[in-house]
């Protein structure tokens, strides 16, 4: 009975050892497969956070330069969340020409969670950017002339698109179709930043070769346009940098100054299909796919380079007005590697 007991206890107890392996055995396997179904969850969720963005374009105010970049960088995005199979929803808002609404609207992108923000003009950039500081959300700005004087550059989370304007290029224009200027206009904002330095190059250039200028400013509508109203009479020809303020004004001024007979001399192409008469610069519509570029490369791989100036050196031609003011431009032809010939948009 004893060696029975015996044997039976024995067999239990590898039965009770071989319960117990097997116990273990699918725990294990259940926790790793558990971990697998858990690590998959998380790498599908992770992909699907990499293939959706959120965008806030913000524009500084309504004027054609402005918008036409805001088109380009739209249709950029579109393009290439079609291209890469990824969502890129984005969303516009316009400041108005006003801090206080572009600081509203940049606190609150910051707090919606916009994973990039970009501005449209300096004083959007310059908002956007204070806005983001807390969060380091990459700010990708557009059309900066002067991205130092603008206090946007070395910032880690700062960079953009400039549109610096080659203001020798446009005087050597002037002259090239009208050699006998006596007095130039320098018609401007002294409250934006984008015509500071440009406008301080075309006073250099005017005391170098011993011409004189009149300088008038404003920034409202009715101020520019009393400004380039006073010019009429006074000079033989007008320069404006890529002024927000003037642009938003830009067909009544050219119609005023083209009535006078007086070539209006810009420094965007967006001024120039509003009925100014020629620049040299960008290609805002070249400038805003590229600034869109720029976005979708830092949203994907995180790093931010330095900012990118654009290649200028288009000439743009108001044909309309170039024969309302009975000039001959074909001098353009030496001065520029290529020469765009436009009418005035309705």
């Amino acid at each position: 009975m004893k060696k029975f007991v015996a044997v039976l206890s024995a067999a239990a107890m590898m039965t009770s050892l071989a319960a117990c392996g097997y116990t273990a055995d699918t725990a294990n396997t259940a926790a790793s497969s558990a971990e697998t179904t858990a690590s998959a969850a998380e790498s599908t969720a992770d992909t699907a956070a990499a293939d959706s963005y959120k965008v806030a374009i913000v524009q500084q105010l309504d004027h054609a330069s402005l918008d036409e970049i805001r088109m380009a960088i739209e249709k950029e995005l579109d393009a290439k969340a079609a291209e890469k199979g990824i969502t890129i929803e984005y969303k516009d808002f316009n400041g108005q020409n006003d801090a206080t609404t572009l600081n509203q609207i940049g606190t609150q992108v910051v707090a919606d969670g916009y994973d990039a923000i970009i501005p449209i003009a300096t004083l959007a950039a310059q908002c956007m950017t204070t806005a983001a500081e807390s969060t380091k959300t990459p700010v990708i700005y557009a059309a900066i002339s002067d991205p130092a004087a603008a206090d946007l550059t070395d910032i880690d989370y700062v960079t953009g698109t400039s549109d610096a304007l080659n203001t020798q290029s446009i005087m050597d224009m002037m002259f090239a179709v009208q050699p006998d200027i006596q007095t130039v206009g320098l018609l401007y904002s002294n409250s934006e930043a984008n015509s500071t330095t440009p406008i301080a190059e075309a006073k250099a250039y005017l005391d170098a070769k011993g011409i004189a200028y009149v300088e008038k400013t404003g920034n409202t509508n009715d101020e520019i346009m009393t400004a380039a109203s006073s010019m009429v009479g006074q000079v033989d020809a007008v320069f404006t940098p890529t002024d927000n303020v003037v642009m938003a004004a830009a067909a009544a001024v050219s119609e005023t100054l083209t009535k006078g007979g007086i070539p209006f001399y810009t420094g965007a192409d967006s001024f120039v299909t509003a009925g100014a008469f020629a620049t040299c610069g960008v290609n805002y519509t070249e400038l805003g796919t590229y600034t869109a570029d720029m976005a979708l490369d830092i949203l994907e791989t995180g790093v931010v380079p330095a900012y990118h100036i654009m290649d200028g050196g288009i000439i743009t031609v108001n044909t309309e007005t170039a024969a309302a003011l009975g000039i001959d431009y074909s001098a353009f032809n030496d001065l520029a590697g290529q020469v765009v010939e436009v009418t005035t948009a309705e």
